[in-house]
């Protein structure tokens, strides 16, 4: 399993209502291409992003879908993006001072990287969540700027 824990320099509701924009997860999500389609209910429980991973012209469509959302507090996603694999991907929020913790935790559920306890696919996994949580991290702090500036 792969984890890490990073201080987003905004408010809690600022931090949830990233997570709750499907189209906006291609911005961040690391391998993410394209968002092609957004279940209206998302992030509920059970509601799916429709996405394409990889690079172009190999992109693979596949989907996430919400398995626990716990509102300001938790979302729990089961990330498919076969012939690779499953993963789950656990990501957690707390105020901090005048911001927000997030903690982001991916493991293998299904496939290739699944089978084995692989302790290179676990520090893969590390640095690709760092990159995404730098990359959220900016998203929203830059989306924070630029709304106080209006």
């Amino acid at each position: 399993m792969a984890e890490t824990s990073g201080y987003v320099d905004a408010p809690l509701e600022s931090v949830w209502a990233e997570l709750c924009d499907g189209w906006g997860y291609s911005g961040w999500v690391v391998g993410t291409i394209k968002i092609r389609d957004v279940d209206p209910s998302w992030p509920g429980e059970g509601s799916k992003l429709h996405h394409a991973v990889g690079a172009w012209p190999l992109a693979l469509r596949d989907e996430t879908e919400v398995s626990v959302c716990e509102a300001r507090r938790r979302l729990v996603l089961r990330a498919r993006g076969w012939p690779v694999g499953e993963a789950v991907i656990d990501i957690a929020l707390s105020e901090e001072a005048s911001g927000t913790r997030v903690t982001l935790a991916e493991k293998p559920a299904a496939g290739p990287g699944a089978w084995v306890d692989n302790p290179v696919f676990d520090a893969v996994g590390k640095r690709r969540l760092v990159e995404m949580l730098d990359r959220f991290s900016r998203l929203v702090e830059g989306r924070r700027a630029s709304d106080q500036l209006r």
